[in-house]
């Protein structure tokens, strides 16, 4: 799976969004918000926001410090107006929703958007609610005992590594 293929999917996506009116980028800490800032500069766009889902996950107990250091390092960043925005969310892997659900009640802390749109580099499937992505680079299959990671290089560029889940 080559990310920067689907990057390429995702820039083209947002070219032909743009032609239906204007929107805002939130990406997701971390691979989000790496996705939705290099999106920025791509089709220069005068920003983008940040959203560290952290404190609204339901397995905060579970994830304890690792959680803690994403939010210390990541925070919660919008430079612009909540209220009334079109707001595309960025996430890397969409799996079960859970992470998504997590920046809806994080964005809807800063105000109600007038419509929450969703891109994904990759969506592995297996929902645990009602969620899916408007923009998609690529529906993929992996093995439910593993994770895939979204890696960013010195100069930018993206690649996906599979883990094994713990």
């Amino acid at each position: 799976m080559n990310a920067e293929l689907l990057y390429g999917k995702l820039v083209d996506a947002l070219r032909n969004r743009a032609q239906e009116g204007s929107f805002e980028l939130a990406g997701l800490a971390m691979g989000g918000a790496w996705i939705a800032e290099r999106l920025a500069k791509d089709l220069s766009l005068p920003h983008y926001g940040v959203i560290n889902v952290a404190f609204h996950r339901d397995d905060y107990a579970e994830k304890g410090m690792t959680a803690l250091r994403t939010a210390s390092t990541m925070t919660t960043h919008l430079p612009f107006d909540v209220n009334g925005a079109n707001i595309i969310l960025i996430d890397d892997v969409l799996l079960t929703g859970r992470t998504v659900r997590a920046a809806l009640n994080e964005l809807f802390d800063f105000g109600r958007p007038a419509l929450v749109e969703l891109m994904v580099l990759a969506d592995r499937g297996n929902r645990e609610l009602p969620i899916c992505a408007n923009f998609v680079g690529e529906q993929v299959q992996v093995s439910e005992n593993q994770i895939l990671v979204l890696e960013k290089n010195e100069a930018g560029k993206f690649s996906f590594q599979l883990e094994e889940r713990e």
